[in-house]
Order: C-alpha cells, then structure tokens, then sequence
C-alpha cells in the first residue's frame, strides 16, 4: 500500500473507500465518475482494480474541498434506491454516492464496541471525505447501505444541513421481493435483522430469542417494521429535512418527485432537466444494465406474490399484530408526495 504524508487532498476521482481503526487511517480508490455511474454498488466487487489503495491519516487529510450541502438516501432495500441515487449524477448539479463502504465500515467497528466519541469524530470526518464534490457547487447525496440506518441520526446530527429522503417499498412488495429471491433473499434478510438486533432497532415487543423460531419471510417483516419504526422517529425528530417517499410513488411519479426532493436537497434543475433524467434514468435498470419498465417490475411482483401468496398473506396478517402491538404505523409519516393510486 502506498502511504501518502501530510497535508493531501485527493483528488475528487479518489474515493474514500476504508476506515481503518486501528491505524485511523482512510483508504482511498482510484473510481472516476465514469466508472461510478456504471456500477450499481462502490463495493471491492465493482470498483476495485489493480492498483494499491492510497492510505492517509485521518489527521493528514485536508478535508476543506469538501461539499457544503450533504443529503441522504436511506432505504429499506428492494425500492428503487439505487435508481433514485443514479438520478443524482448531474455533472454540477449533484453526484451521489451508492453504499460506500467506509460507512460500513463504521457499523462493524461500533458492532465490536469501539468507542461511541471516537465513531461520532470519524464518522463526522468520513462524511467530509467522501463529499468532494467533482465540480464547484456541486450537492452530494449519499445513499448508504441500510445496515448503516442506525447511524442515521448521528449522520443527520453531524450535518445540520443536511436534508433525507426515507425510500421503503410496501411491506406486501417487499416480502414478495425476498420470497423471489430464494435463498440468498431469505439468508440476507437474517443477516440484516442480526445487525438490527445489533444496532438496538427492534422492539417489537418479543425477545430477540423469538426470532429464531420465527419463518424467514417473518424474518424479513420484523427487519422492514424495524426500519419503519426507526423512519417514523427520523421523520419526526426533523420535520423540515426529512420525507418518506413510497418506492411505487416514486415510480408511477418520477417527474414530481424528482421537483420535491430537488427542493429538499436544495438542488437547482428545471423541468426539462428532471424529464430529461426520467427519460434516460427511469428506463435502465440501475443494477444490471439494460432497459427498465415499471410496467414489467409490477408484473413480476404479482407474479412473485402468486407464487408465494398463502406464505406472504399469512405474514402481513401478523405483521400487522406485530405492528399494532408495538405502536408501529403501517403508514409512514412526512410523504414526500401523497399516494395518487
């Protein structure tokens, strides 16, 4: 690894990819913004590449380029976030960041009992670093990875300017997400809830012990009214900055949403910019290339929900117990725009 000395600003094409703890020291990759629009995830599988990483002190960065306006996509995961944070990279508008790992990062450390003050420093630090803007005046917009939801307060708190769109699809969609995957659905949705279970985001009114012996798509609605309950908080903790945003809202209107959350993130476009965004971006699929048809995502949902309808009938009907038990709404609050269904 190369090792680079005090003071250094990167250049905006190097990313802040790492932290490590236990040299405080961050990790940067070479990713062009070429190459970031490309790529559904900055994860090793995508962008890393031959080259060393440049590894600085925390204390040696200059973080002084860094935006002045930073904004947030969190998410409850299968709900168009990656889509919706594509349609962030707008060459001195905006540029979006999806799922750096250096916030990742962060969650494992605070997972194995690093020190609340010093997470809060860095985590203040890292945000810095990652929102070097490509061109002046540029807005960032970070879509984290939802296991990093439970550091969204502090992220929320460190920047006061900072506005968030909470993205969730319908518990109902979701689960017929998760059953269509199959396996590796039904393991990750495990995987996410052990880190909740981790973060202190459930309580749902059952022991944590309970959930073992719980199906996997019951599972997968305990992890989405987790994240449910933790938005409705967000939302009204910041009324000002925060909206919710329905992932089936997002696509039957993209144009009026784009205007609404252009406002919240305090990102100047026009019309014609905005169609011209859901022209290009809402027509290709943001994971894996190729062209995306709203009409064709309904069709596979029904199609997923058929396949598995007794399974995830039974599973709302207790979710909804669950919920009403533990004075979770169903209904988020602050919409960013009203249900037109």
């Amino acid at each position: 690894m190369a090792t680079a000395h005090p003071p250094i600003a990167p250049d905006p094409d190097w990313l802040a990819h790492r932290y490590d703890p236990g040299q405080d020291t961050f990790h940067f990759l070479q990713v062009p913004r070429a190459l970031r629009q490309t790529v559904p995830f900055l994860t090793d599988e995508h962008i890393a590449g031959p080259g060393d990483p440049v590894v600085i002190r925390r204390g040696d960065c200059d973080l002084t380029g860094a935006a002045p306006r930073l904004n947030f996509i969190f998410h409850s995961a299968y709900c168009c976030s990656t889509l919706l944070a594509n349609a962030y990279d707008r060459p001195g508008r905006a540029f979006s960041l999806k799922e750096p790992v250096l916030l990742n990062d962060l969650v494992g450390w605070r997972h194995r009992g690093g020190d609340p003050r010093r997470i809060g420093a860095v985590l203040g630090d890292g945000l810095r670093a990652l929102a070097r803007p490509f061109a002046q005046g540029e807005r960032c917009v970070i879509k984290p990875s939802n296991i990093v939801n439970g550091l969204a307060a502090a992220m929320l708190t460190e920047r006061p300017e900072a506005a968030a769109v909470l993205l969730y699809a319908p518990l109902e969609t979701y689960l017929g997400s998760i059953a269509s995957k199959r396996m590796w659905g039904r393991l990750w949705v495990r995987e996410l809830l052990a880190g909740f279970l981790k973060e202190g985001l459930v309580d749902l009114g059952f022991e944590p012990q309970a959930i073992f012996l719980q199906s996997d798509l019951q599972v997968a609605a305990v992890g989405w009214l987790a994240q449910h309950a933790l938005f409705a908080k967000l939302a009204r903790a910041w009324p000002g900055r925060v909206r919710t945003l329905d992932s089936e809202v997002l696509l039957a209107q993209p144009a009026a949403a784009l205007a609404a959350i252009d406002t919240l993130f305090d990102v100047a476009d026009s019309d014609a910019g905005r169609d011209a965004i859901v022209r290009s971006v809402f027509r290709q699929h943001a994971k894996f290339g190729g062209d995306f048809d709203a009409e064709a995502r309904k069709a596979d949902q029904r199609a997923a929900l058929s396949l598995h309808a007794e399974e995830v009938g039974m599973v709302l009907a207790w979710a909804a117990k669950v919920a009403e038990g533990a004075g979770v709404s169903l209904v988020a609050p602050a919409p960013l725009l009203p249900d037109a269904s």
